[in-house]
């Protein structure tokens, strides 16, 4: 058996033949770091993107090709400032260098404008109207605000919903400010409980504000010691602050230790002597 193992490593052939595989695979992986990857990723080759928006359809898609560039048309548009099927927009932009056979997506003036359904977006945040109106191809005019409860919410919108306009129409916006138009009393809530004060102040028209807890040894825990400001009559959908009782019978040992509660008591003294008569026998 150790001859075998002995001839075995001792074989020049085999040597020649591990020599060759190694060279092998080393050739290969040079002639994929080298030539084939480069090739297939066109390595350090790039073209500039021409310019080709504020011309025609078929200027643009001659231009491109003489780039060694490819063109898809994504979207069409209706621009007062443009003739139909002269390119709007492009990307990516000019001047970007990109790999040769990119495709360049265009967006083309229509000699026909689109048209669109107005969507409904009152009673909406201002960013989900903003978006909705947008996905419509709808522009964002004037935004005004108006005095109502719900702050950033769509009071008015210019055109109605369901209208079919054209795409690029400007649609204005009313938006409200979080603020009544009127005075409205202020709850007394002192000495409530969080939640019925809670519920107080909104049915006012008011807001509940910052909430802060104090210990306190007149105030139940969770009800109202006080609150700001302390006004008769404030504008509808303003924030009160509330000060909320807390247990005040939890101290700390030392700044940084565990809290003790000194409600529990120690045992009466009859029932230690009741202890140590037992402990007797």
């Amino acid at each position: 058996m150790l001859e075998l193992l002995k001839n075995f490593f001792t074989n020049k052939k085999l040597y020649k033949i591990a020599g060759a595989i190694i060279a092998a695979g080393l050739a290969f992986a040079l002639l994929m770091d080298k030539v084939i990857m480069p090739y297939y990723t066109n390595y350090n080759k790039g073209v500039t993107v021409p310019d080709v928006t504020k011309i025609s359809l078929e200027e643009a898609q001659t231009l491109l090709e003489n780039y060694g560039l490819r063109h898809e048309i994504l979207d069409r548009r209706s621009h007062s400032a443009y003739p139909a099927n002269y390119i709007i927009d492009q990307a990516p932009a000019p001047r970007q260098i990109v790999k040769p056979n990119r495709k360049v997506y265009l967006t083309v003036n229509s000699d026909v404008t689109p048209k669109t359904v107005v969507p409904d977006v009152l009673g909406m945040h201002l960013r989900n109207a903003e978006l909705q109106l947008e996905n419509h191809g709808l522009n964002i005019g004037t935004i005004s605000y108006e005095s109502s409860r719900f702050r950033n919410t769509i009071l008015r919108q210019s055109i109605a919903p369901g209208d079919t306009v054209s795409r690029g129409t400007v649609v204005n916006l009313a938006v409200s400010d979080g603020l009544g138009s009127r005075m409205v009393d202020v709850p007394d809530v002192t000495g409530m409980r969080l939640s019925e004060a809670q519920q107080a102040i909104t049915r006012a028209g008011l807001r509940v504000g910052e909430i802060r807890f104090q210990p306190s040894q007149e105030f139940t825990p969770n009800t109202i010691i006080s609150f700001a400001p302390e006004e008769e009559r404030l504008t509808e959908g303003e924030s009160m602050m509330l000060i909320v009782a807390e247990r005040f019978d939890a101290r700390e040992e030392i700044e940084a230790g565990a809290i003790i509660d000194d409600t529990t008591a120690a045992p009466p003294p009859d029932s230690i002597d009741n202890i140590n008569n037992n402990n007797e026998f």
